[in-house]
């Protein structure tokens, strides 16, 4: 950079000077900087040395890639837990129950909507509009406004009068995407319910 810094008297002046550099620096020639439009021809070649220096060789099969994946999850999952709150009795028993109750489904799927069903019975929101926050980081292919119509059924109902069947028995893997939405719907109203009626949760 050929500018000298020169000392400046007040903010304009210390803006000035950062612009003027920004612009001399944006029209020097330099081979190795990254193109602005990766759309172009000659970033063409930028790109491919960049992707020569990446390789899959560790990772050849679906059931590699599968494992090391999971291991991922895991660990993400198990930093994720040590820098939340640890639970109280009241969390703790609901997720026991969730785990027995919903046994086919991910204990990371259910431990993520009992979390976020603490944090919703706090807010001073409608039943149904809990029922969405509790599911909506699980489900962000999905508008609220179709979460709010697959909660009605489960927001106007008495509360802890719906009937669950053998939900325990299911294999979440063999749901389809709705149902899988119907489900967690119903597992966060479970939830809800129970951290509702917990005195020592509240």
């Amino acid at each position: 950079m050929t500018s000298q810094h020169k000392p400046y008297q007040n903010y304009q002046d210390a803006l000035t000077q950062a612009q003027g550099e920004l612009i001399e620096v944006l029209w020097q020639p330099d081979d190795n900087c990254y193109p602005w439009n990766p759309a172009e021809p000659e970033a063409q070649d930028y790109l491919a040395d960049l992707e020569a220096g990446f390789s899959l060789d560790a990772c050849q099969t679906a059931a590699e890639i599968t494992s090391g994946s999971q291991t991922l999850f895991n660990r993400l999952h198990q930093c994720w837990t040590s820098l939340t709150p640890s639970d109280s009795s009241g969390s703790a028993s609901v997720k026991r129950s969730l785990a027995q109750r919903f046994s086919g489904v991910p204990a990371s799927w259910l431990d993520a909507i009992a979390d976020q069903a603490q944090q919703a019975l706090s807010m001073n929101q409608s039943f149904a509009d809990k029922l969405v926050l509790c599911v909506k980081p699980l489900l962000p292919n999905w508008s609220e406004d179709d979460l709010l119509i697959f909660a009605r059924p489960w927001a106007y109902s008495m509360r802890g009068n719906q009937e669950f069947g053998t939900v325990g028995s299911v294999k979440w893997s063999e749901l389809s995407p709705i149902e899988q939405v119907r489900l967690s719907l119903a597992i966060a109203h479970y939830t809800l319910t129970q951290l509702d009626n917990d005195p020592e949760d509240n």
